[in-house]
């Protein structure tokens, strides 16, 4: 467990917990270690290279040996990643000519002449069928043997790590970061949480837990160590009882409650009791999650704890023997009813839904006099609405102000993406422009005060992480809607599986498309080759885990868009397999090595969504024909089996139209929102350290920042979101 949780803190902030053992010459082993790093893109800082100089020899070794486990995993270099043209990118054939080889293997094997031929008369010929089709023609070694060493690059990617404090601090600062984020954590970070919360339950809290599906986990590690629970809402002990049976904390997939035990029950009991008794309004909340609580209900017994009667209260009401009418009911009668103005008033008792409902209020009022109502209502108590919901509502209105009414992309929580016809009607400009207006009043308020600014202009254009929902887990991820650059000439990109029981094929594929969205090309493996890059052929199945890889030339590619995209063709989804990951790789012209080489690595991200089809992200050619990849974590539903790169261009086309021109906000409007008349901003030049603190911001830490030093990289980037 300790480990795992030491290989937690490497993961999320590139800090190596405070090595320990008794004092040595351990400067030898030290650069060993460092070199074996950077074999894998990664580095020791300075100071940890001395620090671990000061230790024994046994002492480097063990640590070294848990940290390059936990950064080849993160790099994807945990695997071996094999291909099925064993010099590629090299002779790899053309697509007709390759599929006739595998038609004569075929017709020359014995076993399979007599169906191959029966097939043949047909006049259709299935693939799967032939036996040197979609099978490792050859080990990993002798894959390896055709292969140069790869060329060191000014070019290749270098990750820092630094000397962190003792693993006991940095666990509970990872911990109360996790706990008290501003924005939801995905599902990974949820996981994280879990195990850190677990170790955490009678070490320091954070002061608020903000996001309710975190006050979940940590409720449930405090059940289990008998301490009191943090429930403010009735819906917060219904999301401690999923977290208790492993289920759902989101609440937006069903989970299967089971019986509890008997002190687990009653602390539940007491801690809605509690709430209700407190608030009795609050048991309006029930209606949202009505069959659930009916769930709950009959595995809670109620009736048997008679000294909570406000707990019976909460399953009378799911049960209709109760009744608690709901904002939500109200504000919908009085709208129906065409009264605006009370049904605002009631909303300014909730902020955050006004907030949420502005659009809807302001598209559906008929007076000027109503939409007056509406910012005023808002513009009273923006103060109380969090920050995350001011930004997201900033981010919608200038938006709004963007979108043609053509078509409207939604994206759900869990990245599945889908596009309908938009028929709202506008949202006039005077009232948007002055809720904006108020908006960045109340942003500027909130964010801190800091005298110098460091900003590493390649941050900028990082999205901000509303949610940890709209991003996925790996390395050098960046959420929903960023942009970044891609400096080389070689573009390689990469998808790894590992089924779990079933044969499974997964697809990786490139769709070239023109500045209108429209196809010009693609690479798959039905289109090997082309004057643009190649592809390392189709692996069919994965019971030992599976790579394929897509190598572009950027100079050669003649269109504005290039979308990376995984297929499923056939067997487990992505949350089905044991494993699965998509990356990419830039290299320099001269180049060569190893199909996979981590230090070439920019990305590696997970691939865990809903749906048949991955969309990870987009590389867009700019004006000054440079390119920049844009990420997107998108998944569509596809169909059952047989999905390719051919049968999604039209759904592709209009997705990318919806989120490719939609603008995100990013860390440069914060970072203007910050710059005050007293601000000293420095743009980081990758070399000149200011001597005194500052709040540096960028996506990789500096060595020598000033101890005092502020520092956000995307590792907490949500650090900037306002509470």
């Amino acid at each position: 467990m300790v480990h795992r949780l030491e290989r937690l803190v490497i993961r999320h902030t590139h800090r190596i917990p405070g090595p320990t053992g008794r004092a040595g010459e351990g400067a030898v082993a030290a650069r060993r270690f460092d070199a074996a790093l950077m074999s894998v893109g990664f580095k020791l800082s300075a100071e940890l290279l001395a620090h671990l100089s000061g230790l024994s020899e046994d002492a480097v070794i063990e640590t070294a040996a848990r940290t390059l486990d936990t950064v080849r995993e993160m790099v994807g270099d945990h695997v071996r990643h094999n291909v099925y043209f064993v010099d590629f990118p090299a002779n790899v054939p053309d697509t007709f000519d390759f599929w006739m080889r595998c038609l004569a293997d075929a017709l020359a094997d014995d076993a399979t002449r007599a169906s191959t031929l029966e097939q043949l008369s047909t006049g259709v010929v299935n693939l799967l069928t032939l036996p040197s089709y979609g099978n490792q023609p050859h080990t990993y070694a002798e894959m390896l043997a055709h292969h140069d060493e790869l060329i060191t690059a000014a070019g290749d990617r270098m990750t820092v790590l630094h000397l962190g404090g003792t693993l006991d601090a940095e666990i509970t600062s990872l911990y109360l970061a996790l706990a008290g984020s501003t924005t939801p954590l995905g599902e990974d970070g949820l996981c994280d949480l879990r195990d850190l919360a677990g170790h955490c339950a009678d070490r320091p809290q954070p002061e608020k837990i903000p996001v309710r599906e975190n006050r979940a986990v940590v409720n449930q590690a405090r059940l289990m160590v008998g301490t009191g629970l943090l429930l403010d809402t009735v819906t917060d002990g219904l999301r401690l009882a999923c977290a208790l049976v492993g289920g759902d904390v989101t609440l937006q997939e069903p989970t299967r409650l089971r019986t509890l035990p008997r002190s687990v029950r009653r602390a539940l009991l007491a801690a809605l009791d509690a709430v209700v008794a407190a608030a009795p309004a609050k048991l309006a909340d029930v209606h949202a999650h009505r069959e659930m609580w009916k769930r709950l209900g009959e595995r809670l017994h109620p009736h048997e704890y008679p000294q909570w009667p406000h707990a019976a209260d909460v399953f009378a009401v799911a049960r209709g023997e109760k009744t608690a009418r709901s904002l939500d009911s109200r504000v919908e009668e009085l709208l129906a009813r065409g009264d605006t103005t009370t049904a605002v008033e009631l909303l300014k008792a909730a902020p955050g839904k006004l907030f949420r409902s502005l659009d809807r209020l302001l598209r559906d009022s008929s007076t000027q006099e109503e939409r007056d109502v509406i910012v005023v209502a808002a513009e009273q108590v923006v103060r109380d609405v969090s920050g995350r919901v001011l930004l997201s509502v900033r981010q919608h209105l200038h938006n709004r102000e963007q979108e043609t009414g053509e078509q409207r992309l939604f994206v759900n929580r869990l990245g599945r993406a889908w596009v309908t016809d938009d028929t709202r009607r506008p949202v006039f400009a005077p009232e948007r422009e002055r809720l904006i207006a108020a908006l960045d009043a109340e942003l500027r308020r909130r964010l801190p005060a800091a005298d110098h600014l460091l900003i590493d202009p390649e941050v900028l254009d990082v999205a901000l992480p509303l949610s940890g929902k709209a991003t996925e887990s790996g390395l050098g991820v960046l959420p929903r809607g960023s942009v970044s650059r891609v400096d080389g000439e070689l573009l390689r990109f990469f998808v790894y599986w590992k089924q779990s029981e079933r044969s499974t094929d997964y697809d990786l594929s490139a769709a070239l498309l023109n500045a209108d969205y429209s196809t010009a090309s693609w690479l798959s493996y039905t289109n090997l080759r082309g004057v643009e890059g190649e592809h390392s052929g189709d692996i069919t199945s994965a019971p030992d885990g599976a790579s394929e890889f897509i190598n572009l030339r950027l100079g050669a590619v003649r269109a504005t868009c290039v979308v990376p995209q995984i297929n499923i063709y056939s067997g487990e989804g992505f949350e089905e397999v044991e494993e699965s990951f998509f990356g990419f790789m830039l290299r320099e012209g001269e180049q060569k090595g190893r199909p996979f080489e981590p230090r070439t690595v920019r990305a590696k991200s997970g691939l865990r969504g809903p749906g048949r089809v991955a969309l990870p992200l987009v590389f867009l050619r700019g004006s000054d024909g440079r390119w920049r990849a844009k990420w997107l974590h998108l998944y569509l539903k596809g169909t059952p089996s047989s999905n390719r790169v051919e049968g999604n261009r039209v759904t592709v086309a209009t997705l990318l139209r919806g989120i490719v021109e939609r603008e995100q906000l990013t860390v440069r409007y914060l970072t203007e929102l910050m710059t005050g008349s007293a601000t000293t901003v420095t743009a980081w030049d990758g070399k000149t350290v200011p001597a005194g603190p500052v709040t540096y911001i960028g996506l990789e830490r500096p060595a020598g920042l000033h101890r005092q030093s502020r520092i956000v990289t995307p590792e907490n980037l949500s650090d900037l979101i306002p509470a």
